[in-house]
């Protein structure tokens, strides 16, 4: 409680003391209160600082509430016919057959022992002879009709592929073939070009003033060489590689019998036995 509070004085009436008024000291309380930042108030009111985690927490038990409704729901459902038969044959196929079974009680009669195989000497079959349900609407013979046109239907496809297979196969190997004696064309074609070059080399320094023969020596007038661009430029085939072959093997056996002149060693020997010792060969393959 706070003191009370003096009054200001009169000539007529002596100081007095006047009680404290409403309100002043809950006020401060007040203050003192609000400051504390500690108390249980303020703690409380900072709790909830997500404004939506109330209402994820409600989904969630709306999501629950929905689960349990249809577990409940699936388990109240009555089950179907077929459901139920199968799981009276699935139970009945786990048990196994008891003497109040008669066809056991005749085998049990005959001496048959649970356990042990069918036959005099118990070399047959010890288990039942599986069931085997029949579930669509086909009739008898038609699954074993479409495994076998399935089957066929396999080999068919395999067989299509290994034809298919052997067609790219064949296809790249003459592809390559064709490439490869191109190739060899171009390089004959060469080597023609350097022996007809050679040769007339060769034959002017002999003063000859005319070749053996027309193709020894290389095209000189126009026509010549637009002729030769166009044997070029034209489709190959077998017949121009054996031309250019057997010109390059008649030019170079000219060149190599009478000048002793080898065009890939390109080197004029003194004499054919040394042409013969120094030479590889006579060929383009004997001087790789």
């Amino acid at each position: 409680p706070h003191p009370p509070r003096a009054c200001a004085a009169s000539p007529s009436r002596p100081l007095a003391l006047l009680p404290p008024r409403a309100g002043v000291g809950k006020m401060a309380a007040g203050q003192e209160e609000e400051d504390d930042y500690m108390s249980d108030t303020f703690v409380n009111l900072q709790q909830d600082v997500k404004p939506g985690l109330a209402m994820v927490r409600r989904v969630k038990e709306e999501i629950l509430k929905k689960d349990r409704a249809l577990e409940m729901i699936l388990e109240n459902k009555q089950k179907s016919k077929k459901e139920e038969e199968k799981e009276r044959r699935e139970t009945m196929l786990q048990s196994s057959l008891g003497s109040d079974n008669k066809g056991f009680a005749l085998l049990q009669k005959m001496g048959y022992k649970e356990g042990r195989g069918l036959g005099k000497s118990g070399n047959g079959i010890v288990e039942p002879i599986p069931l085997q349900i029949k579930t669509g609407r086909g009739g008898i013979g038609h699954e074993a009709a479409e495994k076998r046109k399935a089957e066929e239907m396999t080999e068919r496809r395999k067989r299509m592929s290994q034809v298919k297979k052997r067609a790219e196969e064949f296809a790249l190997n003459e592809y390559r073939l064709h490439v490869r004696q191109k190739k060899d064309q171009r390089q004959m074609e060469g080597d023609l070009r350097k022996s007809q070059l050679s040769c007339q080399q060769l034959d002017t320094q002999k003063g000859m003033d005319a070749p053996q023969e027309a193709w020894y020596w290389l095209p000189t007038s126009v026509e010549d060489d637009e002729k030769e661009e166009e044997e070029e430029s034209s489709e190959w085939d077998s017949k121009t590689l054996n031309t250019t072959e057997e010109k390059l093997l008649n030019l170079t056996s000219y060149l190599r019998r009478k000048y002793f002149y080898c065009v890939w060693c390109s080197i004029s020997y003194q004499d054919e036995e040394d042409l013969s010792d120094n030479c590889p060969g006579d060929c383009a393959a004997d001087h790789c």
